[in-house]
């Protein structure tokens, strides 16, 4: 459809203008900065930042009921840019152009219903959000639109120049960075630093391709992490990482989409979301909350961060009275759910402050926090994807917190979950292949269950009879008999009847 087609009502808002004027927010002592250069801390107080928009009163002057509708005929714009995270424009960049928009297909992922058998192991209704089908394969794709379109914003304007692009990464950060970075060649190059032998290799096979320079390093994330912190106080560099506001700010998005795919009813949604560097959860929290505050939806939704056992530090933070609160980074075991091993996240103070601010603004606590085990995270890992899903092992880590959830009455029966399935299966075959291999190390603490555990059969036909191959193939009546010998073995196996 074209702008003119659309209700009149809202045809002054269907292609947005860059009218907002963001501006960096110490999280610590409240002072304000432009957006004019790249900033990932106060300058003042080495607090991280979040971004506001001056101008943010002014979208309540629509109402509710017409953002809905803006956005629900905005899918079906022909323009690009208005397609993936920036159909939601004046809540997520709305001083950027379209001109400078960089999309490569994210957002818009699908939601999909578990199947019967899935929610009745729960006794829950639930959807996956399956944010694995964004361009490389996970959530990360929605913050580096963000963060990348900011980038050639800055370019387009002659702020900044020659970008190198750096993060650190689990796997998936890394393969978006990278991705997003490569697509304004010349302009942007990345460098991505890996903790050694602690990525998949379908993960770090992504920034190769995409032509960054990978750096492995001895430890463990947090390891890494303080590097690139360190690059990036010293070096005119780029950081990708979540402690980029403007990554949260496009991770937004996925709150935006929920509310949408349930037709902006929140009052009986649970949002399961693992934690990891604890950026996405922030953003979904502050995404709810701007839509909250300008009517688009009447009520906050539940939210709950899951963390493994093996690296929990939100979830023990949150165990201690308020006024005896005080974070503690955690030294991580080693886990399945790969993504999320993560000691010392760098969004912690976000989460502090926007739990309180959720908490405050729905009038009752709305958010929590949950530990599983890494026997739970592989199991409805495994029970996931063998129940027509596409999940990761965080997406596993997520519907094992709902079960304890669900367990705990956290989660009424009466509440429908979506669950976040944060990237494709495919990045994190490698656990089931060792799970099904019973080659798991100990220091997984998993126990194999034989009934999860799925092998191929090789079938071969008895005697020494002639088998083909691709450089030889069988003659006409050697490979009818060969045919006749397999297919009666596989019959047998399948326990087929005849046709009668």
């Amino acid at each position: 459809m074209k702008p003119d087609d659309f209700p009149t009502d809202i045809q002054p808002y269907i292609v947005p203008e860059p009218k907002g004027e963001l501006f960096y927010k110490c999280l610590g002592c409240s002072a304000e900065f432009s957006i004019n250069k790249p900033l990932y801390v106060c300058p003042d107080c080495e607090q991280i930042l979040l971004i506001h928009d001056r101008y943010a009163e002014s979208l309540k002057k629509i109402p509710g009921k017409t953002w809905q509708k803006i956005f629900d005929f905005r899918k079906v714009l022909k323009a690009p840019a208005f397609k993936g995270i920036y159909r939601y424009h004046e809540f997520i960049g709305s001083c950027i152009p379209e001109s400078s928009i960089v999309y490569l297909g994210e957002g818009n992922t699908p939601v999909i219903e578990a199947n019967e058998r899935l929610q009745e192991k729960l006794n829950i209704r639930f959807f996956y959000k399956n944010d694995g089908q964004n361009p490389s394969g996970s959530f990360k794709d929605r913050g580096m639109a963000s963060a990348l379109s900011n980038v050639k914003y800055l370019l387009d304007q002659n702020w900044i120049s020659d970008v190198i692009a750096v993060c650190a990464s689990t796997g998936d950060t890394s393969a978006a960075a990278a991705l997003y970075a490569s697509y304004l060649q010349p302009h942007v190059k990345s460098a991505v630093l890996l903790p050694h032998n602690k990525v998949t290799p379908q993960q770090l096979s992504q920034p190769l391709g995409s032509g960054a320079q990978v750096f492995e390093i001895p430890g463990v994330f947090d390891d890494c992490m303080k590097i690139v912190e360190d690059l990036s106080e010293k070096y005119s560099v780029v950081l990708l990482n979540s402690k980029n506001p403007w990554r949260i700010l496009g991770q937004e998005s996925y709150a935006y989409e929920i509310a949408q795919d349930f037709d902006y009813h929140m009052d009986d949604k649970v949002i399961v979301v693992p934690i990891g560097n604890a950026g996405n959860i922030s953003a979904i929290m502050n995404g709810f909350l701007k839509f909250f505050e300008v009517g688009i939806i009447k009520s906050l939704p539940k939210i709950i961060g899951i963390q493994s056992e093996h690296a929990d530090p939100v979830f023990r933070y949150y165990q201690g009275k308020d006024e005896n609160r005080k974070f503690k980074p955690v030294k991580v075991k080693p886990s399945v759910a790969q993504a999320a091993m993560i000691g010392n996240p760098v969004s912690m103070p976000r989460v502090i402050y926007l739990t309180k601010k959720y908490n405050e603004a729905a009038g009752t606590e709305r958010v929590f926090f949950m530990q599983v085990t890494e026997q739970s995270i592989m199991e409805w890992y495994l029970e996931a994807n063998r129940n027509g899903h596409i999940t990761c092992t965080q997406g596993g880590e997520g519907l094992a917190g709902l079960a304890q959830a669900v367990k705990e009455k956290i989660v009424k029966a009466n509440e429908t979950a979506i669950v976040d399935a944060t990237a494709h299966a495919l990045k994190f075959s490698n656990f089931q292949n060792l799970y099904f291999e019973q080659k798991l190390p100990k220091e997984f603490s998993i126990k194999h269950n034989l009934d999860f555990i799925n092998l191929p059969s090789l079938v071969m036909p008895d005697n020494g009879m002639p088998v083909p191959s691709q450089e030889n193939r069988l003659k006409q009546n050697e490979f009818k008999v060969f045919v006749a010998d397999i297919s009666q073995k596989i019959a047998k196996k399948l326990n087929l009847k005849g046709i009668l």
